[in-house]
């Protein structure tokens, strides 16, 4: 009986420990039944897990790519300047293909360059467009996270018939070697309204640096000259980067000009109307006196500052070419042409006895043909020829006449 008995208390102890078990915490309950826990009413929700939840892996952002043309545009004007940008990232590599037939009907492929700012976040083409031409823009960046990303942008630009392209030519000619008055001179083929967006796209840089302004002369033809006359040895750079640039009324400037010439010695040549006489100065020097004749009454030589404009040999002068009644034809051996209206300096073997004496020319400076060898051998286009002693003055524009207005009056003529 012993036995059993301790039997059945083993077995008791052996069923407490149980229902602890099945109670499924691991807590034995005390002499009320209880657990030490809030019970959990029928149906309501277990408690949510204790452990922590990880946290989503943070990503970089895609680099953004932007630009001033839309994929599939057309009629983009050709004075837009391509710019593509990037931002939550930096610009790896900017691309700008272009087709197009020029002016003379050949086709032309490549790829435009262009410059990358500091902080490769922005681009620039380096030329404006061409008409009629097709265009694709490729642009790739990077985020922070070194990763990439391509776009493309593929475009037309507008169609323009030849009359609404603006040509530009310059003079000097590119390696010239020119006097101490010569302006720069930009000439379009077709009129210029828009004159401040052409003028702020013509360039001039002087070695040493001097002073100076553009004028206009009419719609087609702007000039730069110094504050004063070129200093000796100077190299000049007329940059006229009217590619893509609006000339007004629909117009815009094809093709960009540059040229580059230099400054010779400092010649002068003053001629007095009254005295009949030449002097020449080189380097502030005189080094010869020349008996001349002008223009009789009716046909006054103009008084004012001109330029050598070009140099001629066996130059045929005839009445008709100047509307003279009296009827002539004579041929000059050296001429130096100062004006577009047709004043020269030019030998006159016909007029000799009144050279130093009197003036008996149709407005030209006569001289003997020995001076006039001397000055043609002697001078360069743009070397000065002051002429004194008449009451008739050298119109704006005829001929080389931008040393006739003061600085100030120079500088009024610019459009900007």
């Amino acid at each position: 009986m012993p036995t059993r008995r301790h039997l059945a208390a083993g077995g008791l102890v052996s069923a407490v420990l149980l229902l602890a078990v099945s109670a499924g915490c691991g807590t034995v309950p005390d002499a009320q039944g209880s657990t030490g826990q809030s019970p959990t009413p029928a149906g309501a929700s277990q408690p949510a897990s204790s452990s922590p939840t990880p946290a989503p892996t943070p990503t970089t952002p895609a680099v953004k790519l932007s630009a001033n043309v839309d994929d599939g545009e057309d009629g983009v004007k050709v004075s837009t300047l391509v710019t593509a940008k990037a931002s939550l990232g930096k610009l790896a590599k900017v691309e700008l293909a272009y087709k197009y037939t020029d002016t003379k009907g050949k086709a032309q492929k490549g790829t435009l360059k262009g410059s990358m700012n500091k902080a490769r976040t922005s681009w620039t083409a380096g030329d404006r467009l061409e008409p009629s031409g097709s265009y694709t823009l490729t642009m790739t960046g990077k985020n922070k996270a070194g990763d990439s990303t391509s776009e493309k942008a593929s475009f037309k630009t507008q169609s323009l018939a030849l009359s609404k392209q603006v040509f530009p030519e310059i003079y000097p000619l590119d390696g010239s070697k020119v006097g101490v008055g010569m302006p720069a001179i930009v000439r379009f083929d077709v009129p210029v309204s828009d004159k401040k967006s052409i003028e702020k796209n013509l360039h001039v840089t002087t070695t040493p640096k001097q002073t100076g302004s553009w004028h206009w002369y009419g719609s087609q033809e702007v000039h730069w000259r110094p504050k004063s006359y070129w200093k000796p040895g100077t190299k000049v750079v007329v940059d006229a980067d009217i590619n893509g640039v609006s000339a007004g009324n629909g117009n815009y400037g094809q093709k960009s000009s540059q040229t580059d010439f230099s400054v010779g010695r400092k010649f002068l040549i003053k001629v007095n109307l009254k005295s009949d006489y030449a002097t020449v100065y080189k380097n502030d020097k005189k080094v010869r006196s020349i008996p001349v004749t002008g223009g009789k009454p009716g046909w006054t030589t103009r008084s004012g500052t001109k330029l050598i404009m070009a140099k001629e040999y066996d130059k045929v002068m005839t009445n008709e070419q100047i509307g003279a009644e009296e009827d002539y034809e004579l041929t000059a051996a050296y001429a130096m042409r100062l004006t577009n209206s047709g004043e020269f300096l030019h030998s006159a073997p016909w007029s000799v006895g009144s050279q130093g004496r009197a003036n008996v020319s149709h407005g030209c400076v006569g001289m003997s043909i020995a001076s006039s060898r001397y000055l043609i051998e002697n001078t360069l286009i743009g070397d000065p020829v002051v002429t004194t002693g008449s009451s008739k003055g050298i119109e704006p524009g005829n001929g080389y006449s931008d040393w006739n207005a003061s600085w100030n009056e120079y500088k009024k003529g610019s459009a900007l």
